[in-house]
């Protein structure tokens, strides 16, 4: 069974602080950041964090001005992809020491000429030997390698122009990606009301989990520390970046519970934020979130626990 968690059970979006669960509290990790949309370790130990205008920044806890470490970024890693209505996102390691990379449709739904849009591509890590690793995926922004068992997960915005704003279609998801896979955009997508997938759909694989429409389903991450509640390890969080004009979807992160028979709960687990964008499970087992709206980085504790 694969269970949504509605835009009402996201209390708090309009709040000025974000707010989470009873049993955790927020506080700001660092600020000052300009747009941030992706965070990793490095070997060092720092947290490196991009920004939306090209430059890469590390952080700490506190940090209340960033350290830039590189400015005017472009074209990482590979040129002369496809690029349009959306881009290159998130990049991670596979089990197999390839680099996996989400790259966007150039358009909202059309044919694309270039199999290298809306797609997974694979490479090595020196940029070479790029290959389509499935495709038909409109905008695959978050990738994340399951612990123990190095499935790839993405998350994917589905199209803008379905349905009304009375009923609002389709669904963002999150999809297990699978080598030659095809996953049907933009022919197929997945319906918000009946949690299914449909249009032109013969072999399509349904989706791991549903989300709101147009709630922009972006980074993910596994929760790996050991300082939450046992019932949180294991589990997927993905943060619901949200629309430009409207507080109606998104604006906050939940929570997925995949289970071993292909079901999933989604269940709203903190709000409040302006656009949060990038996730990532701290050394000390917290859950920090950029908020890409306001340049700030936050981290999820559990109480009793620094």
């Amino acid at each position: 069974m694969v269970t949504l968690a509605l835009g009402a059970a996201g209390a708090g979006a309009g709040s000025l602080s974000p707010v989470a669960p009873v049993g955790f509290r927020v506080e700001t990790f660092a600020q000052g950041l300009s747009h941030p949309t992706a965070m990793a370790y490095g070997p060092d130990g720092r947290i490196y964090v991009t920004a939306s205008d090209g430059i890469v920044v590390s952080i700490t806890r506190g940090t209340r001005k960033p350290r830039v470490l590189l400015r005017g970024l472009r074209t990482p890693l590979v040129a002369g992809l496809p690029f349009g209505e959306h881009q290159q996102d998130n990049l991670v390691f596979g089990r197999d020491g390839r680099l996996y990379l989400g790259s966007g449709s150039t358009c909202d739904a059309c044919r694309e000429r270039d199999p290298r849009s809306a797609a997974i591509l694979s490479l090595r890590p020196n940029g070479r030997d790029l290959r389509v690793y499935a495709s038909g995926l409109r905008n695959p922004y978050g990738l994340a390698v399951q612990p123990g068992t190095g499935r790839l997960y993405a998350t994917v915005n589905g199209q803008d122009k379905l349905g009304t704003r009375s009923d609002p279609e389709p669904a963002d998801t999150l999809v297990l990606v699978k080598r030659g896979a095809r996953y049907g955009w933009p022919r197929c997508w997945a319906d918000a009301r009946t949690l299914r997938l449909v249009g032109r759909c013969t072999g399509v694989p349904p989706p791991a989990a549903y989300f709101e429409p147009h709630s922009s389903a972006d980074g993910l991450a596994f929760y790996t520390g050991e300082t939450f509640p046992r019932a949180y390890r294991g589990s997927l969080f993905v943060a619901e970046w949200g629309q430009y004009d409207s507080r109606r979807f998104g604006r906050r992160v939940v929570r997925v519970e995949l289970g071993r028979n292909g079901d999933a709960r989604v269940i709203s687990f903190a709000s409040g934020f302006a656009h949060p964008l990038a996730l990532l499970v701290d050394r000390r087992g917290g859950l920090l979130v950029a908020d890409w709206g306001r340049g700030v980085v936050y981290r999820i504790q559990a109480d009793g626990h620094r």
